[in-house]
């Protein structure tokens, strides 16, 4: 059972990662419409805020996945979580602070497995659903990579006869309605994380029954995120927007509306993705399809490399934070 304290503790600091998470992530709704000027800073950073909070409102099965999924309820203490998210946050400010798009998502169940096995040791793990949640985080880059490429074939293909200035002064337009897409998709799957973490120590601290998150919990997880999307993150915005290749308008519609559907896809699934991923490698993909070349590929060698790095490096710092805990509670 947990105080109410450590119950209060624990609450603040999921809100600070979902907060994190959205000026971390910001990047991936906003990125190519701020880079072609189809929307000023301004303006992406208000869409992207509150259709993060909408998005964020939709549903809870990303929530349910997380909560239920890794670690039975029951195991879960105090100093656990407490170790978790202070692992998933450090790893966020981390690669926010070198302009590294990496992922929330493999942040913060990097840092829950580790301070797991910290905790209790590997077996308290969920090993069958940990592998579930990690295919989808492999999958859904690929999916991502594959439909930004196929989608940008199709335009390409359709427009080749038009002027290329009329074709930048359509999808331009376009890219609006893109990124507002990106943006609910983003706020759909990625606030749902922290909701199933916080429900997670509702029902182990024994305040509600059963795995149902409370509306408070939602309203809370979407406004943290919509605040810290306000906030902004210019320095993915740099990466994502123009270091992986130089992006147009129709390359940037093509991107955003095919990462969109792939979230928007999982967060109907109750898949727990990585944002970030998913419009990386849509941006790589279509860039590949208009030129291979084009592609920058050491700073996509970067971001994969960033991929692989995000749950050992998490769950590491997890461990490290659950043993410091450990001991000051013992000289205490």
């Amino acid at each position: 059972m947990f105080s109410i304290a450590i119950i209060i503790a624990i609450v603040f600091l999921a809100l600070i990662f979902d907060f994190i998470n959205g000026f971390h992530d910001t990047a991936n709704a906003i990125a190519t419409s701020v880079s072609t000027k189809a929307l000023s800073p301004r303006n992406a950073i208000l869409i992207a805020a509150s259709l993060n909070f909408v998005g964020a409102l939709s549903g809870t099965a990303v929530a349910a996945t997380i909560g239920k999924s890794l670690v039975a309820p029951e195991l879960v203490t105090g100093s656990v979580m407490v170790a978790a998210l202070i692992g998933a946050i450090f790893w966020n400010l981390f690669t926010w602070y070198f302009g590294i798009p990496s992922s929330s998502s493999h942040a913060l169940i990097g840092g829950l497995t580790g301070a797991v096995i910290a905790g209790f040791g590997f077996h308290a793990v969920l090993w069958g659903g940990f592998l579930k949640i990690l295919a989808g985080l492999i999958i859904a880059p690929i999916v991502g990579g594959l439909m930004g490429s196929g989608v940008m074939t199709i335009l390409f293909w359709i427009f080749k006869p038009a002027a290329p200035s009329k074709i930048n002064n359509g999808f331009r337009k376009l890219q609006i309605v893109s990124a507002c897409m990106a943006s609910f998709a983003h706020g759909s799957n990625d606030a749902q994380k922290s909701m199933g973490i916080i429900t997670m120590v509702l029902v182990g601290g024994g305040i509600i029954g059963v795995f149902d998150v409370p509306l408070w919990v939602k309203i809370a997880c979407a406004a943290s995120m919509g605040m810290g999307t306000a906030v902004g993150g210019w320095k993915i915005i740099k990466t994502m927007g123009g270091k992986i290749f130089r992006i147009e308008p129709i390359n940037g519609f093509a991107a955003d509306f095919s990462s969109s559907l792939v979230i928007y896809s999982a967060s109907l699934l109750g898949a727990p993705v990585s944002t970030t991923h998913v419009v990386s490698s849509a941006i790589m993909g279509v860039g590949a399809a208009k030129r291979l070349k084009g592609v920058r590929w050491n700073i996509a060698r970067q971001i994969i490399v960033a991929w692989f790095v995000t749950i050992p490096s998490s769950a590491v710092v997890a461990i490290l934070t659950y043993n410091i805990l450990k001991i000051m509670a013992l000289v205490l």
